[in-house]
């Protein structure tokens, strides 16, 4: 018998069916065993939903775990702006945070749809000496010292009456709760300066890890940590209130670049990839100072970073909160980047200052930052639902 000849539309078809027969063959062969687990079913974060309370004893944004975005933005008062209308905007202001936080609009805000991701916000404000002077109180805060060896100032990044901290883990969320503080703030006052920052991005890294700024190093290393008692020793006044200096510091990236990795690592006497000291083998490794290499020099060097900054009294220790900061470049590619850095302690004058005193008389990591803003401000203590920010000073 002749056979048929097979016609293309056939040869497509049978095969297909021979083919599907073969993968369901080996789809019961290879099948796992019943007593193979079934693998785990990753867990979503919904980093967008998380809120971070507003009310209470002390302000959130300084003990609170650092979000992945910040803005510092700093006022300027109007002239005739006293007492009553600080309280005033003060009340409307503490009504708009508390709402923000909650991931809900504020009063005539026009596009509520952005205020529905909390994504951990904060809002934290704190009073410059300015402030102060127009209230008619004495101003727990002064302006920092001048340390000539180190600052170029530049005016636009210096003071502020009024200082609004903003972060939270999504960048639009920061820029709506920043943009309906502003429009609410109009009346009383005038932005001075607005710094923004960055950090890792939520779920980049274990929380509690210690970020890295735009040098490449660890940063925040020696700080007590939150929930502890050397964190409230450190931080937190009697009543609730803290302390807060704002440094603009540059990075001078280009010179930086030039230098070898162990001149680095000398320079800020850590280790760049684990942050160890130069004497240990992991970041929170305590440094020996008494150790001397085999020339009979310190491995420590006097002139390192962590050697200036060094303090071991919890009542004299500082709290590192910085972001990391990049403009535009200059039009021959030179980065315009560094660090926002917000250090927290419960007086400015015994803690924050004895520090930077040592840091400026023979800190080498000197060569390559630059400090070209500074402002201070009180930030007074949180409130309970009902209340609103600064009424133990202004009411």
């Amino acid at each position: 018998m002749t056979p048929r000849p097979i016609s293309r539309r056939g040869l497509f078809t049978g095969g297909a069916a021979a083919l599907g027969g073969a993968v369901a063959g080996g789809a019961v062969t290879a099948a796992l065993p019943p007593e193979t687990p079934a693998p785990a079913v990753p867990v979503l974060v919904d980093h967008g939903q998380a809120i971070e309370p507003f009310y209470g004893a002390r302000q959130a944004g300084v003990e609170t775990i650092p979000q992945a975005h910040g803005a510092f933005v700093a006022f300027t008062l109007l002239p005739g702006t006293g007492r009553d209308a600080l309280g005033r905007m003060m009340r409307l202001l503490t009504d708009d945070a508390a709402r923000l936080t909650r991931g809900e609009a504020p009063l005539a805000d026009t596009e509520a749809e952005l205020a529905v991701v909390p994504a951990r916000l904060t809002v934290t404000f704190g009073f410059g000496p300015g402030l102060y002077t127009a209230a008619g109180l004495p101003s727990p805060v002064t302006p920092l010292p001048a340390f000539p060896q180190i600052d170029r100032l530049e005016d636009r990044w210096n003071g502020g009456d009024l200082l609004i901290q903003i972060c939270a883990d999504d960048p639009i969320t920061v820029t709506h709760a920043q943009r309906m503080l502003i429009k609410d703030s109009r009346p009383f006052a005038t932005v001075r300066w607005v710094q923004r920052g960055f950090r890792r991005g939520a779920g980049m890294e274990a929380t509690g890890r210690t970020q890295r700024n735009l040098l490449g190093q660890l940063d925040g290393t020696a700080n007590p940590a939150a929930g502890t008692p050397s964190f409230g020793t450190a931080v937190w006044r009697a009543d609730g209130s803290t302390q807060l200096v704002v440094r603009r510091i540059r990075a001078e990236l280009e010179e930086w670049d030039l230098l070898g990795r162990t001149d680095k690592e000398n320079a800020v006497g850590r280790r760049l990839d684990t942050g160890a000291p130069l004497t240990g083998t992991t970041e929170l490794d305590e440094p020996d100072f008494a150790r001397l290499d085999a020339t009979g020099f310190p491995v420590m060097p006097d002139f390192a970073h962590v050697t200036r900054a060094r303090q071991t009294d919890d009542r004299l220790k500082i709290v590192r909160r910085p972001y990391n900061y990049d403009d535009a470049p200059a039009a021959d590619g030179t980065a315009d980047c560094g660090l926002i850095f917000a250090a927290y302690q419960a007086d400015i004058v015994a803690q924050y200052v004895p520090i930077q005193t040592r840091l400026a008389e023979k800190d080498l990591m000197n060569e390559w930052i630059t400090p070209i803003g500074s402002a201070v401000f009180a930030i007074p203590p949180g409130v309970p639902e009902g209340g609103w920010i600064g009424q133990q000073v202004l009411a």
